[in-house]
């Protein structure tokens, strides 16, 4: 089973090459590594363990994996990208591959180039590379023009195709089922890490590829870390715990966010809680029609979030687009004027941290965005945090 579809993947290499077109650039450098998967994952549907990299995307010919000798045949068996270079930049320091084709940047450019002057590239994620990566890469470009190009790189994942919408409705599916296994899981006495246990096996039962980040379980004060993950912190009765999930299909994550009484039944004062931050994620969801700027996006929920004392413990903004990466650019908060459009993808993420009550709370779900306004990528989770507004 590969994680891409060719026509797809051929369709993103094309649309790279129309950059190059555009800004008059030889290549497009876009560096990637384990934490920074999205941009390599889209032209490859594949992530290297241990190792660095980066596609090179030539104006005229096939795409290369630059990477390392360990990554190499798992590219060659995984990736969309078969024809790879290993470089030292992207290898475990210090290690030795008496076996392996290693060669240096020189060598590469003569390779791409049949001989010409290479003169601009253009550079994708930069700023993310390790300082050891960008100042060799940085040695070896001397003479050559490094262009920028993040921006327009990213604007290509903006909108989903329907490929992609369709990975992403199975990963809610697998969300949708991890939240039934951990919610099973919480009572008083019970660890945090046999909650998140119980997501991650159901997810990954049902074909889940990997997850977009570690699974949050906090329970009491540590729903306060924002995005803490499972430990062995016993969950105690009175305590809220907050949960979050986000299971990868082919790459493209689903997600839920909920936060849930240990003993089974909320206090009075929870639910109040409760019923203010399902109000803010109605008021948020009541938004999403194209045409709407981020900031307007923003500014409902936050004014009640005023409204209702909140605010002082607002950490994140309540909107932003989902993917690769459960969050991904374009966000959505007070000063964004990103214009939501029909085929983005969209996370309503409400949220406060450091209550002296009720601590961290969260709740969470995604909607695809249509001509005629925001279609639920959960049905399950829409339906339990608006109810009868889910119509």
């Amino acid at each position: 089973m590969v994680y891409y579809e060719s026509k797809e993947h051929s369709d993103r290499i094309l649309k790279v090459k129309n950059i190059l077109e555009k800004n008059r650039l030889d290549f497009a450098f876009i560096y990637y590594d384990e934490f920074n998967i999205a941009n390599g994952w889209y032209l490859t549907a594949w992530c290297p363990q241990f190792e660095s990299g980066a596609v090179l995307v030539p104006k005229d010919g096939a795409p290369i994996i630059l990477g390392g000798p360990e990554s190499e045949p798992f590219a060659k068996q995984d990736s969309a990208i078969r024809e790879t270079r290993n470089l030292p930049v992207f290898m475990v320091p210090d290690e030795e591959y008496p076996n392996a084709t290693i060669i240096n940047f020189t060598e590469l450019f003569n390779e791409i180039s049949e001989g010409k002057p290479v003169k601009r590239i253009g550079m994708v994620g930069a700023a993310q590379m390790p300082v050891s990566v960008y100042k060799e890469v940085a040695e070896n470009f001397k003479g050559v023009e490094l262009v920028d190009i993040t921006d327009e790189f990213l604007r290509l994942r903006y909108v989903k195709s329907k490929w992609e919408i369709e990975q992403m409705k199975q990963a809610f599916r697998l969300a949708d089922v991890a939240y039934d296994a951990m919610i099973e899981k919480i009572k008083p006495g019970a660890a945090e890490f046999e909650v998140a246990a119980a997501g991650e096996a159901a997810a990954r039962a049902l074909g889940a590829n990997g997850f977009a980040f570690k699974t949050i379980v906090g329970s009491g004060k540590r729903s306060n870390a924002v995005v803490p993950t499972a430990m062995d912190k016993v969950m105690e009765n009175g305590e809220m715990v907050m949960l979050g999930i986000s299971p990868r299909w082919k790459g493209y994550s689903g997600v839920f966010g909920d936060t849930l009484p240990v003993s089974g039944e909320y206090t009075p004062q929870q639910k109040e809680c409760i019923k203010h931050m399902k109000e803010a994620l109605y008021l948020t969801k009541r938004q999403l029609v194209p045409g709407k700027i981020g900031k307007e996006i923003d500014a409902p929920a936050r004014a009640y979030f005023d409204k209702i004392g909140y605010l002082p413990y607002l950490v994140c903004p309540f909107a932003h687009t989902t993917g690769i990466m459960e969050a991904e650019a374009p966000f959505f908060g007070p000063n964004s004027t990103d214009l939501l459009v029909p085929g983005m993808t969209v996370c309503v993420d409400v949220s406060f941290f450091g209550h002296p009550d009720f601590n961290g709370v969260r709740i969470e779900t995604a909607y695809l965005i249509t001509e005629k306004g925001s279609v639920p990528f959960s049905e399950k989770m829409n339906s339990l945090f608006l109810g009868d507004k889910s119509i």
